[in-house]
């Protein structure tokens, strides 16, 4: 059931919106299209990429964004002593959202028609993952067999300079499709099913070099803020799902353009509740762009182990990159 639903061509789905595979709080389900990433899918992947042994990691610092926004809270560190201080302890509180995180599939939900209620992926409810009792879809799913697979990087922000477009990630600048499958071009991507894409669209990079400090603050508590990222169109959500990707990520804070352009259309509702797709945000891929451009090459073996907890939201992403 599950591969025929997957190699089923975007127009051909019964339901586009609601591509939910396996019984309710299973594996399958859990999965989601994380499920694409068979052995063999990944074996194919590390043979073909791994070649030179180069490795770099995508975890952009814990500490960002410093700044935060929609009332999320900044991370928390603490090094306590123990044992009278012969050793030391260290105690996180942090949110996810706020650095490098995959968006889990508790993250985001989608509407129903003709139902009140919005659901996450599977027809999950609100109160089954307020329910600390029930842990279906959670992190424990992605955790346990972790992603890994083939990387794809499009390298907007090289392509932007060398086109002498200039924009800010903190706007409604939007990527296109078209841009994309440029860019795809000129590197020689061909893309294959069970790819995990990252776009370089330019916040950590940024948020690091051209801010300030009061730019950042006039961010954090700006009620209505804008994200440049990917658009949102039925031809993106046909690109994506046709070519297999098994997860997609990028270094922008909302992965596409928000808020969204078209009242119709929110990635986040397809790719997380109606897929079971992960959408990776913040991850700091400005290393990884400079490894490509000296390889001249933009394919890569990837590894991430999100963090296992049982009904888990979101987590870092311990992603690395290896050439």
């Amino acid at each position: 059931m599950t591969r025929s639903l997957f190699d089923t061509a975007f127009d051909e789905l019964p339901n586009p919106k609601q591509v939910w595979v396996g019984k309710p709080g299973s594996r399958e389900e859990g999965l989601g299209k994380l499920a694409i990433l068979t052995p063999e899918v990944v074996a194919k992947a590390a043979a073909s990429e791994i070649k030179c042994g180069r490795r770099v990691t995508m975890n952009w610092e814990m500490t960002k964004l410093d700044y935060p926004n929609l009332n999320r809270q900044p991370c928390n560190h603490q090094i306590v002593p123990l044992l009278g201080g012969v050793a030391f302890d260290d105690v996180y509180s942090f949110n996810p959202q706020q650095s490098s995180q995959w968006d889990g599939l508790r993250h985001f939900s989608q509407t129903v028609p003709g139902q009140t209620d919005r659901v996450f992926y599977g027809g999950t409810t609100v109160q089954e993952i307020n329910d600390r009792r029930n842990d279906r879809i959670g992190l424990q799913h992605w955790a346990k067999e972790g992603i890994a697979g083939r990387g794809v990087l499009i390298d907007y922000v090289a392509w932007a300079e060398k086109k002498g477009i200039t924009y800010s990630t903190f706007s409604t600048h939007q990527v296109r499709l078209q841009d994309i499958l440029e860019i795809a071009k000129e590197s020689n991507i061909t893309f294959q099913k069970g790819d995990i894409l990252f776009v370089r669209i330019g916040v950590t990079k940024e948020w690091d070099t051209i801010m300030t400090d009061a730019q950042k603050r006039e961010y954090s508590d700006n009620p209505q803020p804008e994200h440049a990222g990917v658009e949102a169109t039925t031809d993106v959500l046909r690109w994506l799902w046709d070519t297999g990707f098994a997860a997609i990520a990028s270094d922008a804070i909302s992965w596409e353009v928000y808020p969204p352009q078209s009242p119709d259309i929110f990635l986040h509702e397809y790719v997380l509740a109606g897929w079971g797709c992960p959408i990776g945000e913040l991850f700091d891929l400005e290393a990884l762009a400079q490894i490509c451009q000296e390889l001249g090459r933009w394919t890569f073996f990837v590894t991430s182990v999100p963090l296992n907890m049982p009904g888990g939201v979101s987590s870092p992403p311990n992603s690395l990159a290896i050439f």
